[in-house]
Parts: C-alpha cells; structure tokens; sequence
C-alpha cells in the first residue's frame, strides 16, 4: 500500500512538472529580465526606476486583459484537447486571437497618443511622467507582438505542447539583456563614443526588439512543427450555430474577471504611488523581487489549469476533483517553503540597487510581509486558474477574485493614504485583507465540487 501511495505521488508529480516546469522557466526568465532592467534602469537613480515601473503599468493592464481572454479561450482548447477534437480547438483559438490583437491595438493608440494622461492615472509627480512619457511612446509597438506571443503561447500550452514558448522566451530574453545593456548605458571605446547612451528610452526600444523576435520565433517555428493549432488561419473562424454565444457565456466573465483585476492591481500601485515616489520605488523593486520566486505558482497554476481541463474533457469527472484538491494543497505547502527565499533576497538588495537607505528598508519590510503571505497567494491561483477556469466555473470565479478586490482592498487602500495617513507596512495590509476572504470562499467551492462543468457540451 504504501509503496502504491509513492507510486501515485510520484506520478502526480511527473504529470504536474512535465507541463509546469518549461512555464514556470519561461515565466522566470521574463521576471528575470524585468529585474535586469529595473537593476539597469536603477544604477541612473530612483526617479528612472519610478519612471519605468509607471509606464509598465499601461502594459501590465494590456497583459492582464489579454491574459483573461487567452485564459477564457484555454478552458475550451484543453478540454477540446481531452476529446480530440480539433476543430473545436481550433474554433477557440480564432477567437482568442482576433480579440487579443484588437485589445493590443487600443492600447497601443493610447499609449503613443496619449502617454501623458495615461501616466497620470497612476502618479501626480510631473518629474516621473516626464521622464516616462517617451519611454511608454517608444515601447508601445510592443504591445501588438506581445498579444499575439500570449495569445498563440497560452493555446500551444493547452494542448501541452509547453517548450515552444519556453525557448521562444528564452531567445527575446538574451537579447533584451544584451540590448539593454548596450542602449541605457552605450558603448564607449576610448575616446570614442561608438553607440550613445539612451537611458531609460534605450530600455524601450530593446523590449520591442525582443518582444518581435519572440513572436517570429513562436509563430515560425509551430508552422516549422506542424502543431495542431498551426493551420491556415481560415479554420480558425469555421464556427458552428451556437458556438460563439457559449464560448461568450463562459469566456466573458474570465475577461471580465483579469480586466477588473488588472485595473484593481493596476491601482493598487496607484495608490502606493500617491503615497509618494519612495514608496512607490520601494514597492517597483518588491515586485520585481517577488515575481522570480512567484514563477513557480504560475507555471503550477497554469499545469493544474491544463491537467484538470483534460480530465474533465476525457469524462472523468471524480479524478479531476480529486486531483483540484491534491494540487491546491501541494501549492500550499511549496508556498511555505518558497517564501523562505525571499528573506536572501531582501538582503541582498543594497546589491543590486542604487537607492536611498529609506527605499531600501521600505522594499525589505515589502518583502518580509509578501513572504508572510505567500501561501494565501498560491491557494488563490490555483482555486482561480487551475480549478474555476478548468472547471468552467467563470462566473464563481469572477465573483471570488476579483470581488474582494473592489469591495474591501481597493477602499481599504484609498482611506489609508487619503484619511488615515497609514504607514507604508499600514498600506499594504489594507490592500491585502482580500486574500484571507478570497481564499476561504475557494476553499468552500473546492469541496462542494460545484465547480465542474463541461463547458464542450450544449
């Protein structure tokens, strides 16, 4: 018996990290990258930092929107995946696309028309929009490429075929790193200044280098490989009577749920940001920090989101819930274990930026309280991603992700820098009172079972 029960875990484990690992390596090198750059941008000054990190902001929004589209769109191409069915793959994949690369194309009207009102949503300090203005006009071409590597990189995973968008990743990220350094800093030999130094702007343009190598390598070579989704784009838009009305129904509240969670996190930062500029660096750094070590959860997140899919397509309905349940506890145990590293990392930080002293604590205390709540963190992606999405429960979802947010975090936040005038730690546990409740409010869906639908069937 007991050799069974190491026998089954151990598979549990194959099955899990065959497809989360090549995700959670692509997600760390682009977490790695974003360090290198805020680590770069860091050695010409705090202001730069706040800079680059307040014009990530519009592209952290575009992200998450397409994010949430792609997401609605991998509930139906995994469980299509489980019946073989590659039209209906298909079907799903023409769907996501289209409105992926139209949300892009708004974005990047805004941001090149418009950067400044775009910035000063989230800051009044004039110094920093100034500063960031050019960069989001620069970068913004980005966005287009961006959507499409997303959108086409979140299909290929759902029907687990995960090394494609690991190496396309790997390849933008060697070169962002390269053209970083070459652009902020420029090449000197001598007394001659072969490439001049760009600053934050040569940040910029490197990420758009990158990001179209990215998208060329991606689309390039699952043409090359003959993936399923790889065909004439025309059977991409072959829909069925009823399709798109129930693809709508499932998929909307899943947008509905990344946009307002996206614009929620979105002003969250607003409001760290118009508690000041040093607070608002501090929690820039933290962030970029945290987000090596909470690779991990996306790629666990999106494997449980594609296994748990596949078993509801294959029929085998008590597996999946059984499985739901393993993953979520297993993501709660590594959380515990995972946030240890935060505590070198925080002290390793006078390493690697060139911040005032007050900057530096505030990042390390943010640290120690993210670390603090780490397991919350991972229950809640696995109960959103990997059980409600895979599930089809896009409504319940919706309403527990992002309902908390709104209601009782976004408010908390607003008074504790508009009234209270809380601290900087003050801030952030008023911001993160959600979890507690969202977590709670999985936990009770997960064991009802009322999450699984079939979302395939009429």
């Amino acid at each position: 018996m007991k050799e069974k029960k190491i026998t089954e875990q151990s598979l549990f484990l194959k099955n899990l990290f065959s497809i989360a690992l090549p995700i959670i390596l692509q997600n760390f090198l682009s977490s790695l990258v974003n360090m290198l750059d805020t680590i770069m941008v860091g050695q010409l000054g705090h202001i730069e930092i706040a800079a680059v990190g307040l014009a990530n902001q519009i592209f952290f929004v575009m992200t998450i929107v397409i994010f949430g589209i792609a997401s609605g769109g991998a509930i139906f191409i995994t469980q299509y995946w489980g019946k073989k069915d590659t039209d209906g793959m298909l079907r799903s994949t023409g769907v996501m696309l289209s409105a992926s690369i139209v949300v892009s194309i708004f974005f990047f009207l805004m941001a090149t028309f418009a950067p400044e009102f775009c910035l000063s949503i989230y800051s009044r300090d004039q110094e920093v929009i100034q500063k960031s203005s050019p960069y989001l006009k620069v970068v913004a071409p980005c966005y287009i490429f961006t959507a499409i590597s997303l959108a086409f990189a979140q299909a290929l995973r759902s029907t687990e075929k995960v090394r494609l968008p690991m190496v396309a990743t790997s390849i933008s990220v060697v070169v962002n790193t390269i053209l970083n350094f070459i652009l902020i800093f420029g090449i000197k030999l001598g007394d001659t200044q072969l490439i001049k130094p760009y600053g934050i702007v040569g940040a910029a343009i490197a990420t758009v280098i990158s990001r179209i190598i990215e998208c060329v390598i991606l689309l390039s070579f699952a043409y090359a490989k003959k993936f399923e989704i790889a065909v004439n784009p025309k059977r991409w838009f072959k829909y069925q009577v009823g399709f798109l009305p129930r693809y709508l129904r499932i998929c909307f509240p899943v947008l509905i749920n990344e946009t307002l969670w996206g614009f929620g996190n979105s002003l969250q930062n607003s409001i760290y940001a118009h508690a000041g500029t040093d607070i608002f660096s501090a929690f820039s750094i933290t962030c970029t920090i945290s987000n090596l070590v909470w690779t991990f959860f996306i790629g666990c997140g999106n494997a449980a989101a594609i296994l748990i899919g596949k078993k509801i397509g294959e029929q085998k309905h008590e597996e999946a819930q059984i499985l739901a349940k393993k993953l979520t506890s297993f993501m709660a145990i590594s959380a515990c274990i995972l946030a240890l590293l935060l505590i070198p990392l925080a002290l390793s930080l006078p390493i690697f930026f060139k911040v005032k002293e007050d900057v530096m604590k505030m990042a390390r205390i943010f640290l120690y309280m993210t670390a603090a709540l780490y397991p919350l963190f991972a229950m809640n992606m696995c109960l959103v991603v990997g059980v409600c999405r895979s599930g089809g429960d896009s409504i319940y979802g919706t309403i527990m992700d992002v309902g908390f947010m709104w209601a009782l975090a976004l408010p908390l936040g607003f008074c504790a820098v508009k009234f209270w005038n809380l601290p900087f730690w003050g801030i952030f546990i008023c911001i993160h009172t959600e979890d507690i409740f969202k977590t709670t409010m999985g936990l009770i869906r997960l064991k009802s079972g009322k999450w699984l639908h079939d979302v395939t069937t009429n």
